[in-house]
């Protein structure tokens, strides 16, 4: 008996020792380390994770979507918890249209807590992952920008980036209309992982949207216009703005090649940009039209003042030639202008005088940003009264030692169709449900002036005109060709030219305006081949399509 006592004593001793064992390190667990056990419980249990605002619409004219956001998810793992990552691979890939190895290889990555597989996948894709019931794979809240009309106008709207913000063109531009303010909340998981609980801390709020002038259809039959130019002529690049002179809205606004504005990572700044603002061109025989109206108004010469033209003509240092040799001539001012007689053009020009044609130019707007509601717009090159040299009012009287942008030629061309007020070019009538008034127009010339211009640019469509064969039944049209040789190491490419055509209708009411801008086209490079036979094809469409009746 006394054994079995001491036996049954010392097992209680045993129990009784263990016993405050466990509650000295129960006490020391919630005394001591309680506090930082609890905060690594919760980590482990909740993440705080980003709810993102959805961005605002961009929206045409009509109210039809160009870009709009929609939500979307991104596909996430923790790789130590995925007990087969070469199956799981397999079973995720194929619903998320990626390579089954780069999943496999962040899936084996065992020292990994959290490896992202994909981000933006729409919701129906996300959902199918979710049924898969893989351990360790999960999705989070996500938006993606998407376009309903595909590639149109897509150097215009700009790229998104993969944070949801602008980082070109106009959703660049308006970021903090359309952007959107990104929310969080909190997702509370078991200890497999699962989500129990999900609280909102801060709601997301959505973007504003965005209204353009854009007309979607007239911006597709441009586009059209554009890819049939590149197909023929397979230019550096080409460019088309469509825009009504009366209050320089722009209806189209087009590029070529186009990008697909859902890929645009490899894509360069080259391919992002907007050429109708970002690119300077010498604008050649389009400029002689601002010669004559400058002339006009300072009444140096009439339309019917004749002038005597040499085959060329000697200015400083300079003999400037036709475009096509001819002998001596007798034009009138008008027929100057109709068939784009570069001789002609530096007389006029000449007899304006460089002090008023450099007034002139300024007037017209070149040399500075026309201030349309779009990012990093190029301002041209004009070159200063005082360092003009004996050539240079020679040279730019026909469009040559002077740049501009195809947005700067569309502006000064709407003031010779409208009756003579520059007006700021708009891409924008709505943020929000605010509209955006136009910003003040100025006088650059008269009505009069106006009007005898336009008479005289309808000869450049008329038979003996440089763009004759460009026609719209039941239309009066007007315009002007232009073919430039590229300034190239200090002087002028014989094998590198810009082709281009300005154009508007009805030319006695002007309400559409086109102008085209074709860089280094291959084979013909006269904008009378190459840029006029697209403002008829815009036209043919445009003008009906807007109601504007046969005048």
């Amino acid at each position: 008996m006394p054994t079995i006592e001491r036996r049954i004593g010392l097992l209680f001793a045993a129990f009784l020792l263990l016993l405050v064992i466990v509650l000295a390190r129960a006490a020391w667990l919630q005394g001591v380390r309680g506090g930082e056990l609890s905060a690594d419980a919760i980590s482990q249990q909740t993440e705080t994770v980003t709810v993102p605002g959805l961005r605002g619409r961009i929206l045409d004219r009509d109210g039809e979507q160009l870009a709009v956001s929609e939500d979307a998810a991104t596909v996430f793992a923790t790789p130590y918890q995925v007990k087969d990552p070469e199956d799981a691979a397999a079973r995720i890939a194929p619903i998320l249209n990626v390579p089954e190895e780069g999943i496999s290889d962040a899936l084996s990555d065992r020292d990994s807590g959290f490896a992202f597989l994909a981000h933006k996948v729409d919701i129906l894709a996300a959902e199918r992952v979710r049924k898969l019931d893989i351990h360790g794979v999960g999705t989070l809240p996500d938006s993606r920008r998407t376009y309903p009309q595909g590639e149109l106008a897509s150097q215009v709207l700009g790229a998104v980036g993969a944070e949801n913000e602008g980082l070109t063109g106009l959703e660049s531009h308006y970021q903090e209309l359309v952007g959107g303010t990104d929310g969080e909340a909190t997702i509370t998981r078991d200890a497999l992982g699962d989500t129990i609980e999900r609280d909102t801390v801060q709601g997301a709020s959505n973007g504003d949207d965005l209204k353009l002038t854009i007309d979607s259809e007239i911006q597709a039959r441009t586009e059209d216009a554009l890819a049939t130019i590149g197909g023929t002529y397979d230019p550096k690049d080409a460019t088309i703005v469509v825009m009504d002179p009366r209050d320089a809205e722009v209806l189209a606004m087009a590029n070529w090649p186009q990008l697909d504005p859902e890929e645009v990572g490899d894509a360069s700044e080259e391919q992002l940009s907007n050429h109708a603002t970002g690119f300077t061109y010498e604008p050649g025989s389009t400029f002689k039209a601002f010669t004559v109206a400058g002339a006009l108004e300072e009444r140096a010469v009439k339309p019917s003042t004749m002038f005597n033209l040499p085959p060329t003509i000697q200015v400083a240092d300079r003999t400037i030639e036709e475009s096509h040799p001819r002998g001596p001539i007798t034009l009138s001012v008008a027929d100057i202008l109709a068939q784009s007689s570069n001789v002609g053009a530096v007389t006029v020009g000449q007899e304006l005088g460089a002090e008023d044609f450099d007034d002139w130019v300024h007037r017209f707007g070149f040399g500075e940003p026309t201030g349309i509601d779009y990012p990093g717009e190029e301002q041209g090159i004009v070159l200063p009264l005082e360092e003009y040299s004996g050539s240079s009012l020679g040279n730019m009287s026909i469009g040559q030692g002077l740049s501009a942008t195809p947005i700067q030629m569309a502006a000064a061309y709407s003031a010779i169709a409208n009756g003579g007020r520059l007006r700021t070019p708009r891409l924008v009538v709505k943020q929000g449900g605010e509209r955006v008034d136009p910003p003040p127009s100025q006088r650059v010339i008269s009505e009069r002036t106006s009007e005898q211009v336009r008479k005289m640019l309808e000869g450049v469509l008329e038979p003996g005109g440089t763009a004759s064969e460009v026609d719209v039944p039941g239309y009066t049209l007007a315009g002007k060709t232009g073919t430039s040789e590229k300034a190239v190491d200090g002087g002028y490419s014989e094998t590198r030219f810009v082709a281009s055509f300005v154009g508007f209708a009805p030319a006695a009411h002007p309400q559409l305006l086109v102008a085209i801008m074709v860089d280094e086209p291959k084979g013909s490079y006269y904008g009378a081949d190459v840029a006029a036979p697209a403002f008829g094809e815009i036209a043919t469409f445009a003008l009906p399509h807007l109601g504007i009746p046969p005048q």
